[in-house]
């Protein structure tokens, strides 16, 4: 037998010892998961059904899943009578716009409670915590009044700013900042670099995990904002999503067809965000420590 034939025998050996049947826990475990996945796609797909329903089909009663007769008449309505692509733009810009600010600020406060040592810093860092406490709702009225003498009301900045100091992503990242050996830190000094160039060529790259799970979950959060930006806008131009589908209704009422698929769009950028950044949101989730919470 030639070398060349010993290493396919071998190949086949151990392609024939990796193929272990299930076991019944796995059997178990895989049945569950898919249970899990129905529970979670069932309003999805209750939604797009929906959606190609025709508004009378959408409330009669008893309801059925899938539409007697198929049509995009719902969709086509959304697009002709809606404003959907100025809310999609709106959305998009206010949620980037979100999140890059948030990134920029979470990020050099957190590496500045982790890392430099200054007067009040307990209670600098208390006063953020106490941000955690406190329920979004209980601060539109005195944010409303704010916004409104600084002259933002009906302006992307209106509704951006405001969202823009979450506690949570700088307690996170502080936490993750801590974590980071400080001899990487002392080598770089030695070096000559400064506390910037520090930041930005070391920090930064090794955060690059905290940063993903932060700026999606901002993103997130931002997109499906619906109190504030109800609040501080009027104009239709500057509606966003959220908004935007809530007055998706005639004299008759609530067109159902119609908002089934506003939602289905609304949704749409955030399913993709987590089709494509999964590993980013699993290996943040696991850098920062919030699987145990």
């Amino acid at each position: 037998m030639t070398a060349t034939q010993v290493r396919v025998e071998t190949g086949r050996v151990k392609a024939k010892v990796t193929r272990r049947p299930w076991t019944p826990s796995q059997i178990v475990l895989t049945l569950i998961a898919v249970a899990v996945s129905a529970v979670w796609m069932a309003p999805l797909a209750w939604g797009l059904f929906t959606s190609l329903k025709s508004e009378t089909e959408a409330v009669e009663v008893p309801t059925h899943w899938l539409p007697k007769v198929w049509t995009a008449q719902a969709w086509k309505a959304l697009f002709e009578t809606g404003n959907i692509t100025n809310w999609f733009v709106n959305s998009f810009v206010v949620s980037v716009c979100v999140t890059a600010i948030v990134l920029a600020t979470s990020a050099l406060a957190g590496y500045g409670f982790a890392r430099t040592e200054f007067r009040f810093k307990g209670a600098l860092m208390g006063l953020v915590m106490a941000g955690l406490m406190v329920s979004p709702a209980v601060l539109g009225v005195p944010l409303f009044t704010t916004v409104q003498q600084m002259g933002m009301v009906d302006t992307y900045w209106g509704m951006i700013l405001p969202q823009c100091a979450p506690a949570a992503m700088v307690y996170i990242l502080y936490k993750f900042f801590q974590g980071i050996p400080r001899e990487l830190e002392e080598a770089a000094f030695i070096d000559g670099a400064g506390r910037w160039r520090v930041f930005f060529t070391i920090i930064v790259p090794l955060s690059r995990p905290s940063l993903s799970a932060v700026g999606i979950f901002t993103f997130i959060a931002s997109w499906n904002n619906f109190l504030w930006p109800y609040m501080v806008t009027n104009n239709p131009d500057l509606m966003t999503m959220p908004n935007g589908i809530a007055t998706v209704m005639n004299s008759y009422g609530i067109q159902w067809a119609q908002l089934m698929a506003g939602g289905l769009m609304a949704g749409l950028p955030l399913i993709i965000v987590f089709v494509f950044f999964q590993r980013q949101i699993v290996a943040g989730v696991a850098h920062t420590g919030l699987a145990g919470q």
